[in-house]
């Protein structure tokens, strides 16, 4: 099967940026536009840890 890089959603995109950007600024990490490369492997995973932290909890409050 064929990996396609087309994005089937243009504004998705830009909406996980904003998100990314929000929970980053909740950790107390500063994102730049652009390339992050200069930030630590703990800044990412804590980046990634409060997205998905807020994911599951949009998820639990849809439940109610």
């Amino acid at each position: 099967m064929a990996k396609s890089s087309s994005i089937l959603n243009p504004g998705a995109r830009d909406a996980l940026n904003r998100f990314k950007t929000e929970a980053a600024s909740e950790v107390g990490v500063n994102l730049k536009q652009g390339y992050n490369g200069d930030i630590t492997a703990r800044q990412a995973g804590s980046v990634g840890g409060q997205m998905v932290k807020k994911m599951i909890q949009a998820y639990e409050n849809g439940l109610q």
